[in-house]
């Protein structure tokens, strides 16, 4: 993880203040450059090396492992040996390189599901954002073979939806989004549609159950690591406020009131914020959870769903331990642990900086709790973390943090770049398509044009696109979903150069041991060992001997 506002090493820059991941705080869907993600969605694997080769040398300038941050993990390498070769494959050099490293893997439990990166997104619902580049986003991640997440509200939000009496008679967004990641999903990756109150209540399982079947992972919802209240959105109309009420939401302030419309239209009010409900309200005890818990599983079970999985947010270490046990007893497919410091579409900034629990905490204790059942002999549900990750440096450190137990990281905003950033080339390159996919350039920025004036030079996984879809098919792949291709490929070579190092040519084999703490208080908290006490003792052998 990198937190320098410039890095000229790689020709890069924030243009507002980087978060921990290394995105901006706030990252604008019109921005024309250039943090390291935005440009690895052009130029991709070329930005794991220093620019101007030949006429350069370049030093690490890292000096943020002070206090206890993933920033405070540091990645171990090795000097012999290997392990996880593919079959066929040998400890002969030439087959020990990092092209070599399979990052492949699968999560769940009866049923596996195949991943070809050990990567999700994060839930994408509401927000209007995660709408209007959906197309970008789903069919990037099918490309890849990653599975993606519809979050919370999806058909409460959407005027053309049909409700009744908790039944879904029609829901076009929802079906837009499922169905176009369905178009390109060749077997690896997934669809997870995620629950919350609402949706519990407007009958999204009964829906999806009935017309997609097991093609879908239902998720429950237990928060998220940017906020300790429901989800939220924001909406500039009165008539849409309105309708958001009358489906159920809580609307603030509350549209229905005259003075609330007359302020409204005099311009002292200028937007409604909708919220979703907190869950569990009526629930006094960790025995009563436990059973609604359970209930809730079996019922979706019984509508047919075969894969479920759980969302849990940054709660203290009692909601965590039940998270991983009731998620474990349920025999769930994947649990994902979102820290604080995770992205959002909409939360209120203070709490979003002050809730919770940070992630490299929130994570250090899901291992030991894991641990915990482990050692009982019981099956460890799935896990994946999420909060704060963005590079192939982070998502090594969060792999390696929690194995064996997690299978994937969990990224929100840094797929959410190359989307907003094929759209804008897109609409920039093609006039007429703007509106239509939200582009919101009218030409390209010297950021962009110093790299080329079309698709097939601009994208450096263009071609790799092409081979995947055939070149008929490339008139309907969103410029964006090339772009997550491409950025998704420097993410994959970066993790693979790392692991190569470490020894590991699977990404199933990393551990614990292949990170060491950079300072004492980071190895206390997290049970990673100090730099010099990792190894101290075979290395004193080796001088005794």
């Amino acid at each position: 993880m990198r937190v320098e506002k410039i890095n000229d090493v790689l020709g890069t820059a924030n243009r507002g203040n980087p978060a921990e991941s290394g995105l901006c705080t706030l990252c604008r869907a019109d921005c024309s450059g250039k943090c390291e993600t935005w440009k690895a969605s052009l130029v991709g694997r070329k930005l794991l090396y220093p620019r101007d080769f030949g006429l350069v040398t370049a030093g690490a300038n890292n000096t943020t492992h002070v206090g206890v941050s993933y920033n405070s993990l540091r990645i171990q390498g090795y000097a012999y040996g290997s392990a996880g070769l593919a079959q066929g494959l040998s400890s002969d050099p030439d087959d020990c390189i990092f092209p070599n490293v399979g990052l492949t893997t699968s999560f769940g439990n009866a049923t596996k599901t195949k991943v070809r990166l050990p990567l999700m997104t994060g839930a994408l619902g509401s927000t209007f954002i995660a709408a209007k580049y959906w197309d970008s986003f789903a069919v990037g991640c099918a490309l890849t073979g990653i599975p993606i997440v519809i979050g919370e509200n999806v058909v409460g939000v959407d005027k053309e939806s049909e409700l009744s009496g908790g039944t879904i008679n029609k829901a076009p967004e929802l079906d837009r989004r499922i169905e176009i990641y369905q178009r390109y999903y060749d077997g690896y990756g997934a669809m997870i549609v995620q629950l919350n109150v609402e949706d519990t209540r407007n009958g999204v399982a009964e829906y999806v159950a009935e017309k997609y079947g097991d093609r879908c992972i239902i998720e429950l919802k237990w928060g998220q690591g940017a906020k300790n209240i429901g989800g939220e959105i924001q909406v500039t109309s009165l008539d849409y406020a309105i309708f958001l009420k009358e489906r159920g939401y809580v609307v603030d302030p509350d549209p229905t009131l005259p003075e609330v419309q007359q302020a409204f239209a005099k311009g002292a009010i200028k937007s409604f914020a909708r919220h979703s409900r907190l869950g569990s309200t009526n629930l006094a005890s960790l025995e009563l959870v436990r059973e609604d818990f359970m209930k809730s599983v079996d019922y979706l079970r019984s509508l047919g769903f075969s894969r479920i999985s759980l969302k849990t947010g940054c709660y203290g270490m009692q909601e965590l331990a039940m998270a991983i046990r009731f998620a474990s007893d349920a025999e769930l497919d994947l649990l994902t642990i979102d820290g604080a410091g995770g992205g959002t579409g909409m939360s209120p900034w203070n709490m979003m900086q002050s809730w919770g629990v940070p992630s490299i905490n929130l994570h250090a204790k899901a291992y030991e709790y894991a641990s915990l059942l482990a050692g009982q002999g019981k099956r460890v549900v799935d896990l994946a973390f999420a909060g704060g990750f963005a590079l192939e440096d982070a998502i090594f450190k969060g792999l390696a943090l929690g194995a064996p137990f997690v299978k994937l990281v969990c990224m929100g905003r840094a797929f959410m770049i190359p989307g907003f950033l094929g759209a804008n080339i897109e609409g920039a390159l093609h006039p007429e398509r703007k509106n239509w996919i939200s582009g919101n350039w009218n030409s390209l920025p010297k950021s962009v044009s110093d790299l080329g004036s079309s698709p097939e030079e601009l994208f450096a996984s263009y071609y790799d696109v092409e081979k995947k879809v055939g070149r008929e098919e490339m008139r309907n792949i969103p410029y964006g979903a090339i772009a997550m291709c491409t950025m998704v490929d420097k993410l994959a070579c970066g993790l693979q150069q790392l692991l190569a190092g470490a020894r590991k040519f699977s990404v199933d084999q990393i551990s614990r041991n292949d990170l060491f703490a950079a300072n004492r208080e980071t190895a206390q908290e997290t049970g990673i060992t100090f730099i010099t006490d990792a190894n101290n003792e075979s290395a004193r052998q080796i001088l005794l001997a």
